[in-house]
């Protein structure tokens, strides 16, 4: 099953560009998901279980190294533009 998630990253940090990149580039890493970032949040679409296991692995370091709050919409009804 496809999905499209939209996620916005907020590291409650000083230099908060390091982290947000850093998770932006890690997600772009895996070429089987659609990663578009944007100037507010970041959609992301592909299969349901590769999307989420990048979201696993790209969440929990971040969490343990930052203070950080994350807002997401998944769905599987709304297809992001070129797919």
């Amino acid at each position: 099953m496809n999905i499209s998630l939209e996620i916005s990253y907020y590291p409650l940090t000083e230099q908060y560009s390091t982290p947000i990149k850093g998770f932006i580039d890690g997600l772009g890493s895996d070429h089987r998901i659609s990663v578009q970032p944007g100037p507010m949040s970041t959609l992301i679409s592909g299969d349901y279980d590769v999307v989420m296991e990048d979201l696993v692995h790209q969440l929990k370091p971040l969490l343990e190294k930052y203070p950080s709050v994350f807002t997401m919409k998944l769905s599987n009804a709304c297809k992001i533009s070129g797919e």
